[in-house]
């Protein structure tokens, strides 16, 4: 009876630690979102103009930051 008790609240911590971990991805998401600048349809034609599209680049002129995303900032 006790290592079941003690297999529910390792289950139950182990639970509750990844509705955290969601939970403050989401609201990292939600704030990266607030932080952004708003760019017009004008601005962004300017920036293209100026600096060329993404197309326009060399892929090894891009660093891939998907896994430090991820990982909140630390790969």
């Amino acid at each position: 009876m006790e290592s079941t008790n003690i297999l529910d609240s390792q289950t139950l911590k182990a639970l509750i630690k990844e509705s955290l971990r969601e939970v403050l991805r989401e609201e990292r998401m939600n704030l990266c979102q607030l932080l952004m600048p708003f760019v017009s349809d004008d601005e962004q034609a300017e920036i293209e103009a100026s600096l060329g599209s993404p197309d326009d680049y060399n892929e090894d002129e891009f660093i891939d930051l998907t896994n430090w995303v991820r990982h909140g900032g630390s790969i």
